[in-house]
Order: structure tokens, then sequence, then C-alpha cells
């Protein structure tokens, strides 16, 4: 496991999961989790757009449920199991919500999509997604400044039921 100190200043140890690679850190205890991501791990498909916590751009998946990564702290990760969109593909093979997204032309400049992805896998695992009203609603936390909304939605409702398929044939091991 690889590990990763910031300069100067008080530091704490951390283990997480980041898409399957298991990593202990060294963080200050102010580093956001979003910073942690881009500036230090390097995945920057997480995208920092409001650093408020209103527009959903830096959503990624903590032990399967969504958060917004500008307001967690990378010290309340300890032990977590994160996923951000750079670990939802397989290899070469996308993700169904991936996919659904480019069937769908559920984007346009593509600055919000890594959030919308990772906010509609974690609806989809919480069991939220029952309805096109409830998808709509559950998603009204990630803002699309294009404002593709009715088809991001659509590419929910398409890869709905398969994720629950591949969930229930997998056990559920796939974000």
């Amino acid at each position: 496991m690889p590990a990763l100190s910031p300069p100067g200043g008080p530091a704490h140890s951390i283990r997480l999961t980041l898409n399957g690679q298991p990593l202990a850190l060294q963080v200050q205890p102010w580093t956001t989790l979003l910073d942690l991501l881009r500036e230090q791990l390097d995945q920057v498909g997480t995208k920092k757009g409001c650093d408020h916590g209103q527009c959903g751009a830096c959503t990624v998946l903590r032990d399967g449920r969504r958060i917004n990564a500008c307001l967690t702290l990378a010290v309340m990760c300890d032990g977590a199991e994160l996923v951000t969109v750079e670990g939802l593909a397989c290899g070469d093979a996308l993700h169904p919500m991936q996919r659904a997204f480019i069937t769908h032309d559920a984007f346009q400049c593509g600055y919000c999509t890594p959030g919308q992805i990772c906010s509609a896998i974690g609806l989809v695992q919480e069991g939220r997604a029952t309805t096109r009203a409830a998808i709509r609603e559950q998603m009204s936390g990630n803002l699309c400044r294009c404002g593709a909304y009715s088809n991001i939605v659509a590419a929910v409702e398409e890869a709905l039921p398969l994720m629950r398929a591949e969930a229930q044939g997998k056990g559920g091991s796939r974000p």
C-alpha cells in the first residue's frame, strides 16, 4: 500500500479503499475528500464546482452511498470504500449507468457528468429510484448548467433494471 504524506503541518493516518485499491495515507485534518482525490490522488474526474455542497459536481460513493466530497473531510473516510467515476468501468466495459448516459446523450459540456453518474448509481443502490418523479427528486442535488435533465432521467430509467439484474447476478459486487 502506498503512503502519501502532505507537506508540513499535523497529519493523520487513514486507510481507505479507492476504486478497489487499498491506500494508507497521511492527511491534514482540514483536507476535504475532494481536495485529497484531486490534488493528492489524481482522481480529477470528481469536479470542484461550488465547493459548498450545492451543485453535486463532486459526488462520489462512500460505502455505496453518495456523498458530496467537498463537504466531507478526508479523515471522515478512514476505513471507507470510495468509488469515483474513474472506478466504475471494468476494463473496457463501461458501467451500465455510463452506457445509458451515452445512449441518452445525458450530457452536454460534461462538467457535471461524473457527479451525475455517481449520484444516479447511489440512488439506485439506495433503492430510491422507484418512479420517474422519484428519480427527478433524488437527482435534484446535482445541477446541470446545460439543462440535460430529461436525458439524465431517461438514462437512469434505462440503467435501473440493468443494475438490479447485474447486482442479483454478481451478488451486488459492482458499484
